[in-house]
Formats: C-alpha cells, sequence, structure tokens
C-alpha cells in the first residue's frame, strides 16, 4: 500500500501540488469489480483546500488518472452501512449518493476516520453527517485531532501517520550536506564526529546570541513600562469625556422622541383630513339629482336623462365600499338612511309608470290591430320599441334597486304583449291559410302584395342560401297545371311566412335583451324546462337532424341566456302551436308541401344559426323542422307502401307503371325543391328505400301479369327509370342507374331471343344435328358423307324457307312485338332493330356451318344479308 501511495502522490497529486493524506483501495457497488482508488488530498498553498479525487488506472495500465473530484465542502454524508459489524461497504452523499466497496475493512476505517479529521479541521460550517459509523473510530480521531491542533508547526502531518515524501527543498538541502562532506559514505563515524562538531558550535554561538541581547530585552521591558502608564493616563480621560457626555445623549433622545410624536400627530391630521374629504365627496349627492329623483317628470325626455343621470349617482353613493370604522359614524349611518328611502321612493315612482306605460301601449297597439285584422300581415311594432327604449338604463337601475318590482314589470310588459302577438300571429297564419285554400285567380297576384314579398328579400332577411323558388318558374311554363300552381302558391305563402316571422322575433328579442338587460353568455345552455331540453335534443339529433353539437359550439358566443328564451316563450307561446297547426294544413293538403316546407324552415334556421345562435325563433322553427321532417318520413313510407300494395289489371297491356310515373313526377318536383340544400342527405336517403322498392315491385309485376310478356314489362320500365335517372342526374343513385340499365338490356335481349326464335325452325334443327355429329369427334368435312346430313338432305331443307315465306314470318313477328310494347316508351324501333341483329346473327352461323361441313359443294341459302336488311327496313316503314 505504500508503494501505492506513493506512486499516486507523485504521478497524480505532485503536479496539482497537492499532498495526499488517505487512500482506499475501492469498486463500485453492484457492478463489476472495476478496481479504482478514493484519495483525500489536500492543496500545498494556502488556504488549504481539500479534495476527494476517485483515481483509476488507465486501459494500459502503467499509469493513473484522475476519474472524478468532489470538493469536501460538498460532502453532505458518510455513511458507514453499519457501526456494530465489520462491513467493507460504504457510501458517499454529495449531490448524488455514490456506493463504495472498500479491498478490505481495515483500509475503509481509515479513510473514513481521515474524511472525520480533515472535516474537523478544515470545516468550520456545514460539517457532513457521519452515520452507522463506530463511535470508537471517531473517539480516536478526535484525539488524534486535538493533539494536531496543539503543535505550533507541523500540525497536518499528523494527519498523516504514515511515511511523508521528501520536499523538492529538503532533497536539495540534503544533498548539499552530503557532497560538504565526501568521507560521509566511506566514514560515517568521521560524519558523525563532524556533525556533532557543527552542533556543538552552533550551541554556542546561539547561547553567545542570547547573552548579548539581555541588554536589548531590558530596554524593552523599560519600554512597556512607559506605555502601561501613558495607556492608563488616557483611559482615566476618556472616562471623564464619556461622562459629560453621557447627559447631552439622554436630552438629544428626548429630542428626537418629541419630533417624532410631532410628525406623527401631523402625518394622522392629513391622512383624517383626507378621509373626511374623501367620505363626503363619495356620500355627497347634488341638490338637482335629489330634486330630479323627487319630482323629475318621467314622461319628458329630457327629464327621463335627468333621472337617470341622478340614479346612477345615487347608485354609486351607495356602493361605496366604506372602512367598517366609518359606517359606524352616525353621519354615515344618516346619509345611508336617506340614500335608502331616496331609493325605494324613486324605484315605486317609475315602477307605477312604467307600469301605466306598458298596459297602455297593449291597448293602442290592440286597437290598432283590430282596424286592420284582415290585412294580412305582421304588424311591426318599431314605434312602441322606440318610446320605451329611453327608460332602458332606468331599468337597469331598477334591476339593481329593487330586483322585485323590475320582474313585475317584466311580467306586465309580457303579459300585455302576449295577448297582442297571439292575436297577430293567430290572424296571420289564419289569413295565409285562407288564401291557400282558395282556387288561384287573378284576386290572388293582388292579395300577394303584401303576404308574398319576393323570395330574394327573405334571403336576405335570414341570412340563409335561399334561392329564387324554381317552383314559380315552373307554375310560369306550366300554368294549366292546377298541382303546380298550388304548389307555387304555398311556395309564395311559406316564403311570406318566414319573411314576416323573422324581423317581429327578432326585433321583439333585441328588445327586450337591450331593456331588461337580460345577459346573453356563451355557456347558457340550459332552456329552463324539460320541455325546452327535449326541444333541443330534437335539433341536435333526432328527426329534425338539421344542427350538429360543432355547428352549436362554434356559435357558442352568440348563445343567448335562458332568461331571454324563456321571456321570449311568454310573449309568443301561440308561435309553436299556431306553426304546427299550419304544418300540418299545408301536409293535409298536398303531403308533398312537407318537402318545401323541411326545405325552406331549415334554410331560415341554418341562416339565424350564422346570426344569433340559440335564438327563441330559431329553436321554435328547428321544433317545427322535426314536425315537418316527420311528415316527409310519412309521405316517403304511405308512397312505398302504395308501391308494395298496387295491383296492375291483368287483362290490359302493361305498359308503364303506374308507380313508376309516380316515381317520376315525385324525383322532377323533389329535385327542384332540394336543389342546393343542406337536406339534400334526406331526399338522397328516400331515394334509396324507394328505388329499392320499385325494383323489387317491377319484377313482382312481370311475374303476375298475364297479357303482357314478362321480359316487355321489365325492360320497359327499367329503361323508362333508366332515363329518368340520366336526364334528373341524381348523383346518389348512380349504382341504381347502372343496375336499371343492366336490367334493362338484360330483358330486352332476352324478349329478343325467345319470340324471334328460330325462324328457319328445320334449317335449324338439321345444323343441330350436324353439331351434334362433330361434338361426337366426326370430323366436319366427314359429316356430308352421312345419310341423314347429305347433301341433297340440306338442299331440300333450304327449299323449305324461300324469301317469300321467311318475309311473312317476319311480318307476323312483328304484329306481335307491337302488341306488347306500349307505345308512351316507343320502343318498337330499338327491339326490332335487336331482331334484326339476332337474324342476321343466326343466318351468319348456318352459313358458316355450310362452308365448313359443305366444302366446295356451292350450296347456299335462297336470301342474303341484304334481302334480311330489306325485309326488317320494308316492314318497319309499313307500320
Amino acid at each position: 500500500m505504500t508503494a501505492i501511495r506513493h506512486t499516486l502522490q507523485k504521478d497524480v497529486f505532485l503536479p496539482h501540488d497537492q499532498r495526499l493524506l488517505g487512500v482506499v483501495h475501492v469498486s463500485k457497488a453492484g457492478k463489476k469489480k472495476k478496481v479504482s482508488f478514493l484519495c483525500a488530498a489536500a492543496s500545498t498553498e494556502k488556504p488549504v483546500q481539500v479534495s476527494i479525487v476517485n483515481v483509476k488506472k488507465s486501459d494500459k495500465g502503467d499509469t493513473y488518472k484522475r476519474r472524478q473530484t468532489w470538493e469536501l465542502r460538498e460532502l453532505k454524508l458518510v455513511d458507514g452501512k453499519d457501526d456494530s459489524k465489520e462491513s467493507p461497504e460504504f457510501d458517499l452523499h454529495f449531490e448524488k449518493s455514490y456506493k463504495w466497496v472498500a479491498s478490505n475493512v481495515t483500509e475503509k476505517s481509515a479513510f473514513i476516520s481521515c474524511l472525520w479529521k480533515l472535516c474537523q479541521r478544515y470545516l468550520i460550517k456545514k460539517r457532513p453527517d457521519f452515520v452507522n459509523v463506530n463511535p470508537q473510530l471517531l473517539e480516536e480521531a478526535v484525539q488524534v485531532g486535538e493533539l494536531t491542533r496543539t503543535l505550533p508547526q507541523g500540525g497536518e502531518d499528523v494527519v498523516d501517520e504514515e511515511y511523508q515524501v521528501l520536499t523538492v527543498q529538503e532533497e536539495a538541502d540534503l544533498e548539499k550536506l552530503i557532497s560538504q562532506c565526501d568521507f560521509a559514505v566511506s566514514n560515517a563515524e568521521a560524519f558523525t564526529e563532524q556533525l556533532s562538531k557543527d552542533l556543538s558550535m552552533l550551541d554556542g554561538a546561539n547561547i553567545h546570541s542570547i547573552m548579548a541581547s539581555e541588554e536589548q530585552v531590558k530596554n524593552l521591558m523599560k519600554l512597556l513600562e512607559v506605555s502601561e502608564t501613558e495607556i492608563n493616563r488616557i483611559e482615566k480621560r476618556l472616562e471623564r469625556y464619556e461622562g459629560l457626555l453621557e447627559g447631552v445623549r439622554e436630552q438629544m433622545e428626548q429630542m428626537k422622541g418629541k419630533d417624532t410624536l410631532i410628525q406623527m400627530q401631523n402625518t394622522n391630521y392629513k391622512k383624517l383630513l383626507s378621509t373626511l374629504d374623501t367620505l363626503v365627496g363619495q356620500l355627497d349627492l347634488s341638490p338637482g339629482h335629489v330634486k330630479a329623483l323627487h319630482e323629475g317628470d318621467l314622461s319628458n325626455p329630457s327629464h327621463i336623462l335627468d333621472c337617470t343621470s341622478a340614479a346612477e349617482a345615487l347608485q354609486q353613493a351607495m356602493g361605496v365600499q366604506l372602512h367598517p370604522g366609518l359606517c359606524k359614524m352616525q353621519a354615515v349611518r344618516e346619509q345611508q338612511k336617506m340614500f335608502e328611502k331616496l331609493r325605494s321612493s324613486f324605484a315605486r315612482r317609475l315602477a307605477a309608470h312604467l307600469n301605466s306605460v306598458f298596459v297602455q301601449q297593449g291597448q293602442d297597439m290592440g286597437e290598432t290591430l283590430s282596424h286592420h285584422a284582415l290585412d294580412p300581415t305582421l304588424p311591426k311594432h318599431y314605434s312602441s320599441h322606440r318610446d320605451l327604449m329611453p327608460y332602458a338604463e332606468l331599468m337597469l337601475w331598477l334591476k339593481g334597486a329593487d330586483i322585485t318590482s323590475f320582474h313585475q314589470l317584466a311580467q306586465v310588459y309580457t303579459s300585455n304583449l302576449k295577448r297582442l302577438y297571439d292575436r297577430e300571429i293567430k290572424d296571420f297564419l289564419e289569413a295565409a291559410k285562407a288564401i291557400l285554400g282558395t282556387k288561384p285567380s287573378a284576386v290572388d297576384s293582388k292579395k300577394f302584395g303584401k303576404l308574398m314579398g319576393s323570395t330574394e328579400s327573405l334571403g336576405k332577411s335570414s341570412g340563409s342560401k335561399m334561392r329564387s323558388s324554381s317552383l314559380l318558374d315552373i307554375a310560369d311554363h306550366k300554368g294549366s297545371n292546377p298541382d303546380i300552381t298550388d304548389r307555387a302558391k304555398f311556395e309564395r305563402v311559406l316564403n311570406s311566412i318566414m319573411s314576416e316571422l323573422e324581423p317581429v322575433c327578432m326585433v321583439e328579442q333585441d328588445f327586450i335583451i337591450k331593456f331588461f338587460h337580460l345577459s346573453t353568455d356563451s355557456t347558457a345552455t340550459d332552456l329552463g324546462s324539460d320541455e325546452e331540453e327535449e326541444r333541443e335534443e330534437g335539433v341536435v339529433d333526432t328527426d329534425g337532424g338539421m344542427f350538429s353539437k360543432g355547428q352549436t359550439e362554434r356559435q357558442a358566443e352568440k348563445q343567448v341566456s335562458s332568461e331571454v328564451r324563456r321571456m321570449m316563450s311568454d310573449l309568443f307561446g301561440t308561435l309553436e302551436p299556431e306553426l304546427h297547426n299550419f304544418i300540418n294544413f299545408a301536409d293535409k293538403m298536398d303531403p308533398y308541401n312537407s318537402m318545401y316546407m323541411l326545405v325552406k324552415i331549415s334554410a331560415v334556421v341554418m341562416g339565424m344559426e350564422e346570426k344569433d345562435a340559440g335564438s327563441y325563433l330559431a329553436t321554435t322553427l328547428a321544433t317545427s323542422v322535426v314536425i315537418v321532417k316527420r311528415n316527409f318520413d310519412k309521405l316517403i313510407q304511405a308512397k312505398i307502401q302504395s308501391i308494395e300494395e298496387i295491383k296492375v289489371p291483368k287483362n290490359k297491356r302493361c305498359g308503364i307503371l303506374p308507380f313508376v310515373s309516380s316515381f317520376e313526377e315525385f324525383a322532377e318536383l323533389a329535385e327542384t325543391i332540394f336543389k342546393g340544400s343542406e337536406r339534400r342527405a334526406d331526399l338522397d336517403k328516400a331515394y334509396g328505400r324507394m328505388v329499392r322498392t320499385i325494383f323489387d315491385n317491377v319484377e313482382r309485376v312481370g311475374l303476375e301479369h298475364q297479357k303482357t310478356p314478362q321480359d316487355v314489362v321489365l325492360f320497359e320500365n327499367f329503361h323508362h327509370l333508366n332515363a329518368v335517372f340520366a336526364r334528373l342526374k341524381i348523383t346518389c343513385l348512380e349504382s341504381e342507374k347502372k343496375e336499371a340499365r343492366h336490367k334493362y338490356k338484360q330483358h330486352l335481349n332476352a324478349y329478343v331471343i325467345n319470340w324471334l326464335g328460330h325462324p328457319m325452325e328445320k334449317l335449324n334443327h338439321f345444323f343441330e344435328g350436324i353439331e351434334a355429329r362433330v361434338a361426337q369427334g366426326v370430323k366436319a368435312e366427314e359429316v356430308g358423307y352421312q345419310l341423314a346430313f347429305s347433301k341433297q338432305e340440306l338442299r331440300k331443307v333450304i327449299k323449305e324457307y324461300p324469301m317469300k315465306e321467311v318475309k311473312k314470318g317476319l311480318e307476323s313477328l312483328y304484329k306481335k312485338v307491337e302488341k306488347h310494347l306500349c307505345e308512351e316508351e316507343n320502343l318498337n324501333q330499338v327491339v326490332w332493330r335487336s331482331m334484326q341483329e339476332e337474324f342476321i346473327s343466326q343466318y351468319k352461323h348456318f352459313e358458316d356451318l355450310i362452308k365448313r361441313c359443305y366444302p366446295e359443294s356451292g350450296i347456299t341459302l335462297e336470301f342474303t344479308i341484304t334481302d334480311i336488311l330489306q325485309f326488317f327496313s320494308d316492314i318497319a316503314q309499313s307500320h
């Protein structure tokens, strides 16, 4: 171990001007035994810096290098693991914990003892804790430490109890001494004797020096005695000065205390004056304001402004936050009581005045309505709102001053206006029903002047993507059709209803929000009743299904509060049931009206949601959409049921089935109504159900019909459906269109093959026999040598089918085709052309067999392809 210490000192610590004080041979706990040394070293220069260094051997194994260094002051804890049982493990805690295993317990104990000594000597504050260490080991270290502190010099060496390396200076001095005595090595006795002589000479010189300095010591002692006398004299003088200054200090302290009290008193006076000024300013109400609150004329616009200003000043004075101590002052209490009386008095006067104003306005507008009850328009209440708006700020004040009176006024307003709106809405919708119930005439155009308006103005007012109605254009071109004319009239009436309702409801909603200062918040999703919650769910999710939750959240900042919706519900309570009555009336008039109502009302609601999400009218119309959607579903179900229950007369030619024609009419009208609509998905879903039912029942009727062949029923109706799909360009029915076209071609080919049959039956049987022989292995050119299929037999069969017989058979076939096909679909020429192609195909097949089986025989049929083409052309032209 001594050799290792010497090597480490020389190679690792000496270059850094450090002395090695302690070392232990260690490895890290829990890992493979990689040998390293944990060293304690101190700098040779002052102030002494002690550090703990982890030294490890280099990979080559011939040198040592520093791996990690910590300052001794960074050490926080030394854990010996077990103070009762000898264990080589110990932990050192710096910023993190390091676990070590010493090579033996002795080295571990020596190193921990070394650390303890260094901490006691060089760390004054924040010494690390030594835990789980044998107390006896630390006591021995303490004793050594005390011995170290008693030594005048070289105390550090006690820490290093083992061999110490000579410094460079010591080595140089020793070499110089030996060089002066060349005989030191050969004659040790002479060298020792020489050293003894030198020591005696030095001792004598020291004694002479001490004796010579005795006089100087005596002089020094005399000077010290004189100095002590002078110091005593100065101390007495200082004590006398201190006694004189003691009285002055007491006086200065008294003066300082009085000055502080005066400054504190002045500060308190200033604060008191400032507080009183502020208090008087905050609790003061000008005589003008008091007069306005007592005597202001609430029917005079200028006086209303004065009252508003006075009420705001009173509210501000009463809302001042005072210190609890100030509230106990008699003057403050009296002023607050005066404010309370003033507020109560003005609140009663304001409530009484507005109560009479609300009642009077309801009566005046009711009388106006009675003079124009037959006018099919909704009256606008702009003038009444304009008269009431000057009181808006006073209503806000009343809301804070007397909430009971505020709610009573709101109740008076809604009860008076509710009766008015009930009559107006009922008369308006009854007038609309009356117009729909009359036959279209020239008089209607005059009535539409006020009721109908233009559809374009409705689009602007609702903010939706509504277009000018194409039903109106159809009515212009097909005015003789009563159904189209009635539907166009219904479209105009419905547009007018939407355009009249929106401004009335939205203006009233904006007015009550501003006048009654109702809150509009982004989190107002509670409608205040179970019924309204169900209504919202219907809008979002059920049959109406028009709004997604994402759309509602995007408009959350415009949501109106449940308080607004409740007040609007009180005012327009009759709107929802009356709208539902109108919807049911229109549906009974014409079930197709449900399609137009579904599109139009949905478009209005969507447009309103973009501007005023959650408004009362939007919610009410949304519930109407749910009802309209159910009516639309009933319409689709009724049409599907009628298709499934249809019975076609079996003794007549079938032709285009009634439900196919009905679907064409439905699709034309639906495409016109739903064009560009957000409700297109509902129509596409209905298309899918109806078309699948039509396909199934066309095949059912084809099987059941006795007069018309099944293939004719199928290809005529599927051809018609394919034409409808292609003409209307219904995107969602692309697969159905392909299926209809496929079924049309499939059944057309089947009909042609079945009814064309084999126009030359004997010839066909003859060639079937030839094909059977070839299939049995007979060569084609040898078939003619068989008796049954000789050339003579072939010529005999061909002679039975001259040109005249063939043409006669084709004419008979054309007459049958004419009886089977209907005139409205006009497929005669298509079917005849298909039969022509099939006949020519059979002719080419016969010619090919003759060439293969009777080569160079010169046998041919008695007519050519040109003749066949001429036959078919002549027959078609003759009919």
